[in-house]
């Protein structure tokens, strides 16, 4: 299996704890690490826009993301483009990885 660390920013910690519990109950990532509060610098509509934001990092596996992680998160999130962007994990604890493709759902199950 490839394993992936996906990053996501929210606008704050309870957005980012609604979309971290949607992810854990529907069996999309395995574990979900919440950093309450970045500072963030970013171009939008021509302007330059200074935010903070929560951060996630979410544990799951490659073939979750494009049919099932990114739609679940786009489906709740206020932003119009929320960055959802995957880090591909090349080394590890081989039980942890193990465990995350043991709590993720099988990709092919029904949403």
């Amino acid at each position: 299996m490839n394993y992936i660390v996906v990053l996501i920013t929210a606008p704050d910690l309870q957005i980012g704890r609604q979309i971290a519990n949607l992810l854990l109950e529907s069996k999309l990532a395995a574990c979900v690490n919440i950093v309450p509060a970045i500072h963030s610098l970013y171009t939008w509509e021509g302007s330059i826009h200074d935010d903070q934001e929560a951060l996630l990092i979410v544990k799951t596996r490659v073939d979750l993301l494009a049919d099932q992680l990114i739609p679940a998160v786009q489906a709740i999130h206020p932003y119009d483009l929320p960055e959802i962007i995957a880090l591909p994990i090349v080394a590890g604890s081989l039980p942890y990885l193990n465990w995350i493709g043991s709590v993720t759902k099988s990709p092919d199950s029904a949403s």
